[in-house]
């Protein structure tokens, strides 16, 4: 995602007998700053959510009311979608909190993709127990990805597709999560508009900030 990143992005929450849409605003600072402004619908406008390294807030303007999300809350859904707080918050890091190990080479997409299996270290406070991740092996493409709890079961299957050039990176736009256990659920997240390596101070990960941000 590059040193920073900032753009639109669009969420539609699909359901058997209905779906809804959120657009937000997202900006990125390495792995431990970001902050999602929702934009609409009319119900959530305004509402912030902010990572500044190990701390996770929301700001909900409707009641004027800051909340600080405990880690017991990373694992529950973002805004009733079917990806987590630790999802979008990001604040499990992939790199640092886990083992990596390449079992195998498969295609996805007609990508020759390596087959990474991701297992937590001992001392990680993480959401899941393991994670395997299909990578595309010339462009590094995040195109398939399940999500494994403490029992082996598998949750969910995220899935990255619509690979489109935005700014200086070629990345998939598209990514859908996918529960395993609920046939006609998923939510589908769409990159609209990002621009990367544009200067973000640290100080716009603020608390006071959030309450700004528009």
């Amino acid at each position: 995602m590059g040193k920073t990143s900032q753009g639109v992005n669009r969420m539609i929450v699909v359901r058997p007998d209905w779906k809804r849409e959120v657009e937000m605003k997202i900006w990125s600072k390495g792995n431990d700053f970001y902050l999602i402004l929702i934009t609409a619908p009319a119900r959530e406008k305004g509402q912030v959510f902010l990572k500044r390294k190990n701390e996770m807030w929301n700001w909900i303007p409707s009641i004027n009311r800051m909340i600080k999300l405990p880690p017991s809350m990373m694992s529950q859904s973002w805004m009733g979608s079917d990806f987590t707080n630790d999802d979008l918050l990001k604040e499990a890091s992939i790199v640092k909190d886990y083992e990596h190990k390449i079992i195998g080479s498969d295609s996805i997409d007609g990508y020759d993709c390596y087959k990474i299996e991701l297992t937590p270290k001992p001392e990680a406070a993480v959401v899941w127990d393991k994670i395997i991740t299909w990578i595309a092996k010339k462009k590094y493409y995040q195109l398939k990805t399940e999500f494994y709890d403490e029992t082996g079961d598998l949750i969910s299957t995220q899935i990255g597709s619509d690979i489109k050039k935005m700014g200086n990176r070629t990345l998939p736009s598209r990514m859908e999560m996918i529960p395993a256990d609920k046939e006609g659920y998923k939510t589908i997240i769409e990159l609209v508009n990002v621009k990367f390596d544009k200067n973000i101070p640290d100080r716009f990960f603020s608390l006071q900030n959030m309450k700004r941000v528009r």
